[in-house]
């Protein structure tokens, strides 16, 4: 009985030091993300040790974990009046929310979404993501095509890249378009995260496809990831332990992208990969020099991480660093120029604040409408956790910001 008085205090100082994280004081529910944080990080490590055992990859056991935890939050979505059909478009599968027929019959909008997770984690069918499409199809009385593409490690870049284009250009045929009642001259391509880097390459790309008759009218993107040339932007340094995103995981996901040896995370780290002497980046560097692109809010007092001699062999292993379909950032400004009226949402506790904020400036510098919505309360990935227990105050602001640009320019 004793011995538990003594190990009851120290398995709970244990528990705290685990969770405890210092997060800036503006940040939305606190202790409420420091626990979302350590579940994450608990189920990461027990992916890890499975993988070391070598029974499965730790990505598809994190995905596992997920989606097992997903199956609870399930039960609490409402299905009314959205009918959810899965089906496949060029290949690619999808599931599609529909609204209910209005009297007068008239068209409705259309949104592509193209969900979050790394390019590895997530699915268009987890409850988070069923929960945030429901509520955009019935808000916006539109048609939610919701893209579930291939994941890492069972697909690398480019596959996720040509899932996400395929799907979407199949969807905007005008037979099939027709097929579902929408407009085509009111449709938006969306995505958050790495659903973000997505939605970003697949507008570029549509917007040099000569045969297309029907081109989205916005594109909208959540806390982007848009390049992996500079990982000591000012985001990058101020947020670099920020959870649920801190600046080595988010280095990760991007060599798991690319099939990349993950002995290079330091290089990366450090920008070795685009030093001056690395040729391959020259022609790159002026197309995110963050010191003209973010305003000084942003900048603060960082200074810019630039190494002078470097690893050109990094992008010689890798090409696909300074491949736009990848990294959208560094699109030259002729196609910039034919991008969609444009919003952007970052988050000030976020390593890809900057990404999205450049990718503003480079647009509206290219003479993009473009509306940037920062939110100073908000940390990476919080507009999707708005189901108990993971419901967050800031989800429920970003969420009605977003819907509410869409719903004004849709």
């Amino acid at each position: 009985m004793r011995a538990a008085w003594v190990l009851l205090p120290a398995l709970a100082a244990l528990s705290a030091y685990y969770v405890y994280l210092p997060l800036p004081g503006a940040v939305s529910d606190p202790w409420k993300l420091m626990l979302l944080d350590a579940t994450f990080r608990a189920a990461q490590q027990m992916g890890h040790l499975i993988h070391y055992l070598r029974l499965s990859h730790h990505l598809i056991v994190l995905n596992y974990l997920i989606c097992t935890f997903d199956l609870y939050q399930l039960e609490s979505i409402s299905s009314e009046d959205i009918k959810v059909t899965d089906t496949v478009f060029d290949g690619v599968e999808v599931r599609v929310f529909e609204p209910p027929a209005r009297g007068d019959e008239s068209l409705k909008r259309g949104v592509v979404y193209i969900h979050g997770g790394g390019w590895a984690l997530a699915s268009a069918r987890t409850s988070l993501y069923i929960n945030l499409c429901r509520i955009m199809a019935d808000s916006l009385k539109a048609v939610v095509v919701s893209i579930e593409y291939r994941l890492i490690p069972k697909a690398r870049f480019p596959e996720q890249y040509h899932d996400a284009f395929r799907a979407t250009k199949h969807f905007l045929q005008p037979d099939v378009l027709a097929e579902y009642s929408v407009d085509p001259s009111r449709i938006a391509i969306s995505g958050d995260s790495a659903g973000g880097n997505l939605a970003a390459a697949v507008c570029q790309q549509l917007s040099k496809e000569e045969d297309l008759t029907v081109r989205p009218k916005l594109q909208a993107l959540i806390y982007p990831v848009l390049q992996a040339f500079d990982f000591n932007t000012p985001s990058y340094q101020q947020n670099r332990n920020m959870p649920v995103l801190p600046r080595h995981v988010m280095i990760n996901y991007w060599l798991y992208y690319f099939n990349g040896n993950h002995d290079l995370a330091h290089a990366l780290l450090i920008n070795n990969h685009t030093a001056l002497d690395v040729g391959q980046a020259l022609s790159f560097r002026g197309r995110l020099n963050w010191t003209s692109l973010l305003p000084p809010s942003f900048k603060k007092d960082y200074k810019p991480v630039v190494q002078t001699t470097g690893k050109a062999e990094i992008i010689q292993k890798m090409p696909a660093l300074l491949d736009v379909r990848a990294v959208p950032l560094l699109a030259d400004n002729e196609t910039l120029q034919l991008q969609p009226k444009t919003y952007v949402l970052t988050c000030e506790n976020d390593v890809l604040r900057d990404d999205g904020a450049m990718y503003a400036k480079r647009l509206e510098n290219a003479g993009v409408d473009v509306t940037l919505d920062h939110f100073h309360n908000c940390f990476h990935g919080c507009m999707i956790f708005t189901l108990w227990p993971t419901d967050f105050s800031a989800a429920f602001q970003t969420r009605s910001s977003y819907i509410k640009w869409l719903d004004e320019n849709l």
